[in-house]
């Protein structure tokens, strides 16, 4: 009887494991498919000929949307775990939904872990010094040569990362034991070389998270139709015309020596016509569109962020009164044993709304950053070494997302697998002053942004637009000068 027990538990184990990675494989194929169509849509579109650097551009393509994959994995995996508990919670005994399980997600998160690391320190820097690679001189050349390259410079690269982090990590905590462990390359040395990245991903995710939540306004006002208070749109759309008309006139009587001028008249004509499509669609919009949609997301983004200060208020004031409140404190109930919001279904709801907002808004800080300006991909014009700059930088932005949700108090979800062994997420100096700078950070951008018309009037006021400060910038954007040299303001 007990061997039948244990043969029984053997299957039921087997099955499970099956089942479980069957899901794994299902939903990593559908990000796999999802992150090729976004990267072919960005890729520069080149020859279709068989050659070596046609091979070599497609293996970097496969590596990069592997990596976006696992990046899209990463950032959907703190949401799916959260509405996971709260589906377990509510139906208990439901027979559909026994596949979602404790082990389930524990495999997701160690998984979400390995290829993070994986991508991180192998697969990206090889499509990188891959699609660099020539081949050693004295050799042939060809396939061979350049991954002979490639793997000579991948070795190099991780010496030389591996040595600086042996030796800073010496100088931070030179004791017997710490050095001890600087030894074990598994167990101790990629975990804390991945904590050393994870901690630069959140350094990063502060910088860029405020800028995004300021930024966010302006992108949805670009994205929809404003109210038109005290315009006349088919004013503005006669006098564009007339101008789109002038410039085209202009440009069929230049010659074609004339080169220079007719590139610059093109372009002025493109956004001219720009220009007309944007106010040709605002007079089109409903009136629904214009008049509630615009101020209702307005509304909404305001409230979104204020809920996200007023959360990492209550996390600096819970640091400070509750240890149990750091990101490294005691391991929670477990999934579906108790719910990880006080408010329930809806409070895991907002969670995973404001988990979504930050990342978004992240992504628009980072490119709104002036350093990180030149990685913004274009439509069919994007190269593969900007595309792989962009997937490592989305990765690392993706990595550290759980890890800032988790110590900005966004949510409780205590984090599984490897995501948990960070080092600095037991510090309490540090978790407190990351809480108390995005606090102000984000105040402060939203405060630069609402008061930004009430300082350009005050400036003009003063004279002091004159001197071309970067507050008067949006005079320089409405008032370009025209291809006659005059200044024209629309």
């Amino acid at each position: 009887m007990e061997g039948q027990d244990e043969v029984s538990a053997r299957e039921q184990h087997f099955h499970s494991q099956v089942r479980e990675s069957t899901i794994c494989f299902l939903l990593f194929a559908i990000l796999y498919v999802v992150s090729y169509f976004i990267i072919t849509r960005y890729k520069r579109k080149s020859d279709e000929q068989e050659d070596e650097d046609a091979i070599v551009n497609r293996i970097s393509l496969f590596l990069s949307t592997f990596t976006l994959a696992v990046s899209a994995g990463a950032v959907l995996l703190l949401p799916f775990s959260i509405i996971s508990n709260e589906i377990l919670l509510s139906f208990p005994q439901n027979y559909y939904i026994q596949w979602l399980n404790g082990s389930l997600i524990h495999g997701l998160w160690n998984l979400a872990s390995l290829f993070s690391n994986l991508c991180l320190f192998v697969l990206m820097p090889f499509a990188f010094f891959f699609l660099e690679s020539e081949g050693f001189a004295g050799l042939k050349k060809g396939i061979r040569a350049r991954i002979l390259e490639t793997l000579v410079m991948l070795l190099l690269l991780a010496l030389l990362i591996l040595g600086i982090v042996w030796v800073a990590s010496a100088l931070i905590d030179n004791d017997a034991a710490s050095m001890e462990s600087l030894y074990d390359l598994w167990e101790f040395y990629l975990p804390y070389l991945y904590s050393c990245i994870s901690l630069m991903g959140c350094l990063l995710l502060l910088l860029c998270t405020p800028v995004g939540l300021s930024r966010m306004f302006t992108v949805m006002g670009q994205l929809l139709v404003k109210p038109t208070i005290l315009e006349d749109l088919d004013e503005q759309i006669y006098i564009i015309t007339l101008e789109e008309e002038a410039l085209q006139r202009r440009l069929n009587g230049l010659s074609s020596s004339v080169e220079y001028n007719i590139m610059e008249l093109e372009q002025e004509l493109e956004n001219v016509k720009t220009l007309k499509t944007k106010l040709e669609r605002r007079k089109k919009a409903s009136a629904w569109e214009r008049n509630l949609v615009y101020p209702a997301v307005m509304v909404l983004l305001l409230i979104e962020t204020s809920i996200s200060v007023l959360l990492v208020a209550c996390n600096i004031l819970c640091l400070l009164v509750d240890e149990t409140a750091m990101p490294k404190g005691t391991r929670g109930p477990g999934i579906g044993n108790a719910s990880l919001s006080t408010f329930g279904f809806v409070g895991a709801a907002l969670e995973i709304i404001l988990i979504f907002y930050l990342m978004v808004s992240s992504v628009v800080g980072f490119y709104s950053l002036r350093f990180f300006g030149n990685f913004t991909p274009k439509k069919d014009d994007t190269t593969m070494t900007k595309i792989i700059g962009n997937c490592v930088s989305i990765l690392v932005l993706s990595s550290a997302l759980p890890v800032m949700s988790r110590t900005l108090g966004i949510t409780r979800f205590d984090l599984l697998g490897d995501f948990g062994r960070f080092n600095w997420l037991g510090n309490f100096y540090i978790v407190l002053s990351y809480n108390l700078l995005f606090a102000i950070v984000t105040t402060l951008c939203l405060v630069r942004k609402f008061t930004s018309a009430v300082r350009e009037e005050l400036f003009k006021a003063l004279g002091l637009h004159k001197l071309h400060l970067p507050n008067t910038s949006r005079d320089s954007e409405t008032a370009k000068p025209s291809v006659n040299g005059h200044q024209k303001a629309l």
